[in-house]
């Protein structure tokens, strides 16, 4: 190799080694986390696998990145017998190891949502390729900025999508465009996503015609303004929409549906009748007693 370029080639060499001969205690690690280590099981991939970076001091071999990757490989096989590739270095002190750990992710440039989003659909993912029809269908891109005609809160679609479905995202998407005709601002991640915890929270009570007529001579600004007034996010956002859509009514939506949990929201819904086959036995039969006598009388 030409003398000018070894400076820029690290002093390495790869070999195969058993994931029980690897030591990855040093003070200066990240603490194991086996919450990580099994979501990634659960999602294994070969090819996702990268070389584990070893320094070898007085003949140990000490990970200084990778352990995840190792304790990864050894869930999925079921065995620390199964070697990984390593990426060793024979001349590191204990303090360049933590340096160089300290710094690795310095000059790392992390992908963006959108490139993300790219990049599966160029894979032929389902989940981004759905998201991406459904948005095409409505003559819409995904793309990054704010230019006409596209929405670039990906981070927002795919929450929507994975939170509520495919037909909640439609239905956001759909009651954006009829009500504010494709102004870029209504495509914002607030914006997306406070729509779909009003749909979520309101279902059928949220009448299409009446949101239209009330939210689409209000714009973007005055929502965004009295969002900011009342809290941060897209919670903010909600609520100034509920605000401008319950306006003059005689029976406006409960504002306690906005801020129902899961639990509670799947409790509300449970029927008289199925909160009575819910009870025990003795309770259902003074109910049914009780329930006699008001006839009687």
């Amino acid at each position: 190799m030409n003398e000018n370029y070894n400076e820029f080639v690290p002093n390495v060499h790869f070999e195969l080694i058993p994931i029980k001969d690897l030591v990855s205690n040093q003070e200066y690690q990240r603490k194991l986390s086996m919450y990580h280590v099994e979501k990634a099981v659960e999602d294994f991939d070969l090819n996702q696998i990268n070389p584990v970076k070893v320094s070898r001091r007085d003949g140990v071999n000490y990970v200084f990145n990778g352990q995840h990757t190792a304790e990864i490989v050894a869930k999925a096989s079921g065995s620390r017998e199964t070697p990984v590739w390593c990426m060793i270095y024979d001349d590191l002190e204990y303090e360049q190891e933590a340096d160089i750990f300290a710094h690795q992710m310095t000059n790392v440039k992390p992908l963006q949502p959108l490139e993300i989003f790219k990049a599966n659909c160029e894979a032929g993912n389902e989940k981004e390729l759905v998201i991406k029809g459904l948005v095409e269908s409505y003559d819409l891109k995904v793309t990054a900025g704010n230019v006409p005609g596209s929405i670039c809160a990906v981070g927002a679609l795919e929450n929507i999508f994975d939170r509520y479905g495919y037909d909640m995202l439609d239905k956001v998407l759909h009651l954006i465009i009829i009500t504010w005709e494709g102004e870029q601002k209504s495509f914002s991640a607030n914006m997306l996503n406070a729509v779909a915890r009003l749909i979520y929270s309101y279902g059928n009570e949220l009448k299409e015609d009446v949101f239209k007529e009330k939210l689409g001579t209000v714009s973007m600004k005055e929502i965004s303004k009295l969002a900011k007034e009342r809290r941060p996010g897209s919670l903010g956002y909600a609520e100034a929409i509920l605000l401008f859509y319950s306006k003059r009514m005689k029976n406006p939506p409960s504002w306690g549906k906005l801020y129902m949990t899961k639990q509670e929201r799947e409790k509300a819904m449970v029927t008289p009748i199925q909160q009575e086959e819910a009870l025990p036995e003795a309770s259902q039969t003074a109910t049914s007693e009780e329930s006699k006598n008001i006839q009687a009388g």
